[in-house]
């Protein structure tokens, strides 16, 4: 079936393109910043993962889900995710090795939710997913900010929350590829 342009340019797809449009902004922003860089950077990764919530939301309560919007949401998440972790470590806020395993993971389950839209397997979202992603945001959003302020240390705190995203982030992955697995078997 050949996507039409209405099929294309929904609100839910528009806010995932936004998403994929705001990487470089992440880049340039975090390519050396300091204390107002870095608040500017943890509020605008707070609006843009908003948009994530926002246009699933829409998806789903207003009738506009799309074959397309099932794979560009996801991955416009793994893309914003993954650039602001990435950012995090030529500047010293996240350890390579953590990264490396959270984008390695956000890779492997993007490649197999393609596999799964091509075989016609439709695997929901699981809770350990959706706490993966909230500590994801939370630790980001700590580590952009960073520094010191009103006595919490988010550099501490961020550093916490990345340990728990971490194993977050490769459990869910676990429960994506069983969940998989099982439903390839039976098709």
């Amino acid at each position: 079936a050949e996507l039409k342009h209405k099929d294309i340019w929904t609100t839910p797809n528009i806010l995932s393109f936004l998403r994929v449009a705001s990487v470089p902004f992440f880049i340039l922003i975090l390519y050396s910043p300091g204390k107002t860089l870095s608040f500017i950077a943890a509020v605008l990764f707070l609006i843009t993962s908003f948009t994530d919530w926002l246009d699933g939301y829409l998806a789903r309560n207003y009738g506009a889900p799309s074959k397309l919007g099932r794979f560009l949401d996801p991955l416009a998440d793994k893309l914003l995710i993954s650039t602001c972790l990435i950012m995090l470590i030529p500047i010293g806020r996240a350890p390579a090795w953590m990264i490396a395993l959270i984008v390695g993971r956000e890779i492997a389950i993007t490649g197999l939710r393609g596999i799964a839209l091509v075989e016609g397997i439709v695997i929901e979202t699981s809770k350990w997913g959706k706490y993966k992603t909230f500590f994801q945001t939370a630790s980001i959003t700590c580590l952009l900010l960073y520094y010191p302020f009103r006595g919490i240390d988010f550099a501490y705190l961020g550093s916490v929350l990345l340990w728990l995203a971490t194993a977050l982030t490769l459990w869910s992955g676990g429960v994506y590829i069983t969940r998989f697995l099982k439903q390839a078997v039976t098709s």
